[in-house]
């Protein structure tokens, strides 16, 4: 039993090693299905999404959070697939959401520029001027778009357990591959790795809950306990401190009432500057 994040370029193999990887090992495999999930639970729009994980941060949306609270959507949902076990994941940011389980097989996959090149031609009938335009822009927007939330380089190699070049290796060779890889000792899930990740799950699900009033918690659970860290408005600084802390304390049991798996809440709360 394992879980397995594909991350790719556009034009790389990579969704068809994912595809071919999954039905050899017999897992679900899972891709748009996590942007679907999270813009119909959270009534966002798809299209909304897609460019939340996409396109690097405009200047209104570092002052928003817009960006934050559409990946922390996004996060709930992919841990809720992963949680279940035996996944075949193939897309943004899944490497950085797992980055602390053990038994994620993290896998990046590239190819020739040339190669995209010629498949971005082909499928969509443009000039190879026009071809390489568009991959070079999508590549550094998603290259901006972790920099920024995460401040990771998705290029840096040391973000994942293998790095797979199709060239000389074709797409069956990389499913070989992954196929021993994902069978072997340190990629199976124990009931270790497998409590890291439900409190990953829960502490997702709190953040879910309180992104739209505090975008910028800081959320974090272990074995039901759950942690948060809040950065208080202005309006509530001006109180008593005791005064304030209770009414957050109020607001996010309210928010949080009758969520699964919660045995208990610690809330810090840190004063914000005033700006």
């Amino acid at each position: 039993m394992s879980v397995i994040t594909i991350s790719r370029g556009s034009y790389s193999k990579g969704k068809e090693i994912a595809e071919k990887l999954a039905r050899k090992l017999n897992y679900e495999c899972i891709s748009r299905e996590v942007i679907l999930e999270a813009s119909e639970q959270f009534n966002i729009p798809e299209v909304k999404l897609i460019r939340a994980i996409h396109d690097a941060p405009s200047v209104l949306e570092r002052f928003t959070h817009g960006k934050e609270k559409f990946i922390t959507h996004i996060r709930q949902a992919l841990l809720a697939h992963v949680a279940k076990d035996n996944i075949v994941y193939h897309g943004l940011a899944g490497h950085f959401f797992l980055k602390n389980v053990p038994h994620i097989l993290k896998v990046r996959i590239i190819a020739n520029l040339d190669d995209r090149v010629a498949e971005e031609m082909k499928r969509e009938n443009i000039s190879e001027d026009q071809a390489r335009y568009l991959l070079k822009k999508d590549d550094e927007e998603r290259r901006k778009w972790a920099m920024y939330l995460f401040g990771i380089d998705t290029w840096d190699p040391s973000l994942y357990d293998l790095v797979l070049h199709i060239d000389s290796m074709r797409v069956d060779d990389a499913v070989d591959i992954l196929y021993d890889a994902s069978r072997r000792s340190c990629f199976q899930t124990t009931a270790e790795s497998s409590r890291l990740l439900q409190d990953l799950v829960l502490a997702a699900r709190v953040q879910a809950a309180l992104v739209n009033l505090y975008p910028t918690a800081k959320v974090s659970s272990s074995a039901g306990e759950v942690h948060i860290q809040i950065d208080a408005p202005y309006y509530l600084q001006v109180a008593k401190n005791e005064d304030r802390e209770h009414k957050i304390f109020d607001q996010v049991s309210a928010l949080l009432k009758g969520l699964e798996g919660i045995q208990s809440i610690r809330l810090h709360v840190v004063p914000s500057s005033v700006r």
